[in-house]
C-alpha cells in the first residue's frame, strides 16, 4: 500500500473516532430536567428551549434541533395563583417588598383661586328722604374710608321741614301735645338722624337744611352712584361699603379631589405679594356648582384680613388639610399594578413565592394608597421588579387565572406539536447590552433557568413600542423575551438595573 493511501485512510480512521466518540456522549448524557422538578412529579410536556410555543406529550430528540426534550413541571410546592422566582434571580433584578400597614392617610390638595370681597361685610349708603347731593366727600370708587366718615351731603326740603314741626311742637305751650312732641321725634329718626343729632337741634332750636351721611363701616367705597349736584329720591342707593377685615378666597378645587375637601378643613394661603408669608383661614363652604369647562367646584374660603393687606383680585394658592380621616390599610403607590380593568398588586408569600393579588383602591396621597379589600396589615408587597414577577406570572398562567380565563390553577391541557398556543412563552433574563443597531439588540445573556442555557451572546428584537431612551450599550439589564411568528427571540420588557447594586452574573460569588 503507497504512503498517501496509508494517511488517507489513518486519517479517516480518527475522524470516525472522533464521531462516534461525540454520538455516544450526546446520547448517554441524560436530559436536563426543569428547576421546579418535584420528586414523582409527571411533567405537564415536554418542550425545545429554543422553540418553547411547540409543546410535545412525550420525551423523545427535539425535532428542530440536536437535542432532547425539556419536562415542564407545575410549581407543586406553591399555593393555586402563586409563582415561584428564583432568589438568587430576583436579588439581582432587585426586588424590594415593604409591609402594608395601618395608618391615616394625609391627604392635602393643593389648588388656586383669588381674593374676593367678603359679600355679607356689605354696607348699602341711602337717603331716607328725597333731596339735592350738594358735596360728596368720597368721590371715586375703591376710596378707603373708616366708620362714621363724612360720606356726601344732601340738600333734603323734606328734612328741613320735619324738624321744623318738631321744633314748633316743642315751643308750644299748649297741655296734651306730648304724644305728638313724640311722634314727631320718632319722624326724624325714622328720616335717618340720630340721638345726637336731635339733642343738638334741640339746644340750638334751629333746623339743619343739610344731612351729611357717613359710612356705616371701614373699608373701601365698593360702588359709587352719584355726583355733585345729582338729585336722588327717597331709599335710592347712593355708594356701597365694601369691608375688608375678612375677604375670601374663591378656590378652583378639582372635581377627582371633591371628596376631600369638606366645610371647617383649615387652609394656607400664600400670595405673590407676599411671598414667604403664610396666611391661615377655613373653608367655610363648598358652592354647589361644577364648572363645565374647567371641571372644578369652587370652595369658598374665609381668611382674616385684619391690616388689609390682601387685595380682591390677587393671585392665591391654597393648602388645604382636611380634617382626620379613619384609619386604614396603606401601601406605597409604586407598589400598584394598573392592568387596565382592575388593579393589582404583587404580595411576597416567602419561600420565593409571589402572589397576584387583585386589590380595590381607595385615596391616594403622598405616595401612600388606601386599600379597601384585598390586602391586609403585615402582607409583604412588591415596590420594584414587578414586572419581572408579571412576567413569570404571563408564563404560568397566574394573571390570567385572576382575570378568570382559566379553569383551573394547577393542571394545563398537553398539546400536540401543530397546536398553537394563543400566548408566546416568556423567559426572564439578565445581561449586559453589548450594541444597538436600531431595532436589532445583542446582549451578554446570563444563564436562563427556563431554556436550561448557559450564559451567551444573544440577538435579540426590540420593537419600537417598548421604552429605551435610558438604555445604552454596556449597561446592565433585566429583561424578559419570547419567540415571535418570525422566529427570532423578541424583547417584552427591558429596564436598566439599579447601578447602586449591580447584579452578579449566575453562579458569580459576591
Amino acid at each position: 500500500m503507497s504512503r498517501p493511501i496509508t494517511i488517507l485512510a489513518a486519517t479517516l480512521a480518527f475522524l470516525l473516532g472522533i464521531t462516534m466518540t461525540l454520538l455516544w456522549v450526546h446520547y448517554r448524557t441524560p436530559a436536563p430536567t426543569s428547576s421546579t422538578t418535584a420528586p414523582g412529579e409527571k411533567p405537564l410536556y415536554w418542550y425545545d428551549p429554543m422553540v418553547p410555543d411547540k409543546h410535545f406529550d412525550a420525551p423523545g430528540k427535539s425535532p428542530f434541533m440536536d437535542m432532547q426534550l425539556i419536562p415542564k413541571y407545575t410549581n407543586s410546592g406553591s399555593a393555586p395563583g402563586t409563582v415561584a422566582i428564583a432568589p438568587g434571580l430576583a436579588q439581582n433584578l432587585g426586588v424590594r417588598t415593604a409591609v402594608a400597614e395601618r395608618g391615616t392617610l394625609q391627604t392635602t390638595v393643593r389648588a388656586t383661586g383669588t381674593v374676593a370681597f367678603d359679600e355679607r361685610a356689605v354696607s348699602v349708603v341711602q337717603s331716607r328722604v328725597a333731596g339735592i347731593v350738594e358735596q360728596l366727600h368720597a368721590r371715586a370708587p375703591l376710596t378707603p374710608v373708616a366708620a362714621g366718615q363724612p360720606l356726601l351731603t344732601v340738600l333734603a326740603p323734606d328734612w328741613t321741614a320735619a324738624q321744623e314741626e318738631y321744633l314748633a311742637l316743642l315751643r308750644a305751650r299748649t297741655p296734651g301735645l306730648d304724644p305728638l312732641r313724640a311722634a314727631a321725634r320718632q319722624r326724624l329718626v325714622l328720616l335717618g338722624m340720630g340721638d345726637a343729632q336731635i339733642r343738638a337741634i334741640e339746644r340750638s332750636g334751629h333746623a339743619q337744611t343739610r344731612i351729611t351721611l357717613t359710612a356705616p363701616r371701614t373699608g373701601v367705597v365698593g360702588e359709587l352712584n352719584v355726583r355733585d349736584g345729582a338729585t336722588i329720591a327717597a331709599g335710592m342707593p347712593l355708594m356701597r361699603i365694601n369691608g375688608l377685615d375678612d375677604v375670601w378666597i374663591n378656590a378652583a378645587i378639582p372635581e377627582a379631589q371633591r371628596s376631600r375637601v369638606a366645610p371647617g378643613a383649615m387652609v394656607k394661603a400664600q400670595v405673590p405679594a407676599f411671598p414667604g408669608e403664610t396666611f391661615e383661614g377655613m373653608i367655610e363652604t363648598v358652592l354647589p356648582d361644577v364648572d363645565a369647562t374647567t371641571r372644578t367646584q369652587t370652595a369658598r374660603i374665609v381668611l382674616k384680613n385684619p391690616q388689609h393687606r390682601l387685595a380682591p383680585g390677587m393671585y392665591a394658592s391654597v393648602e388645604i388639610v382636611p380634617t382626620t380621616g379613619a384609619e386604614s390599610v396603606l401601601v406605597p403607590s409604586e407598589a400598584v399594578i394598573a392592568t387596565g380593568l382592575r388593579n393589582v398588586v404583587v404580595v411576597d408569600a416567602g419561600d420565593g413565592r409571589f402572589r397576584a393579588q387583585e386589590v380595590r383602591l381607595g385615596d391616594e396621597s403622598g405616595g401612600k394608597t388606601v386599600v379597601l379589600d384585598g390586602v391586609k396589615v403585615g402582607d409583604k408587597v412588591v415596590l420594584s421588579g414587578q414586572f419581572l414577577i408579571d412576567s413569570e406570572a404571563s408564563l404560568t398562567g397566574t394573571l390570567a387565572r385572576l382575570e378568570g380565563s382559566s379553569d383551573s390553577s394547577s393542571s394545563m391541557p398537553m398539546e400536540k406539536p401543530a397546536d398553537t398556543m394563543s400566548t408566546p412563552e416568556l423567559h426572564l433574563a439578565t445581561g449586559t447590552v453589548k450594541r444597538i443597531a436600531g431595532h436589532d439588540w445583542t446582549i451578554d445573556a446570563d444563564a436562563i433557568a427556563s431554556l436550561d442555557m448557559g450564559a451567551m451572546t444573544m440577538s435579540f428584537v426590540c420593537p419600537q413600542k417598548i421604552p429605551t431612551d435610558d438604555i445604552h450599550a454596556g449597561q446592565r439589564v433585566s429583561f424578559s423575551f419570547f419567540r415571535n411568528a418570525n422566529g427570532a427571540f423578541e424583547i417584552a420588557k427591558i429596564a436598566v438595573l439599579d447601578t447602586g447594586s449591580a447584579p452578579k452574573p449566575n453562579g458569580a460569588k459576591p
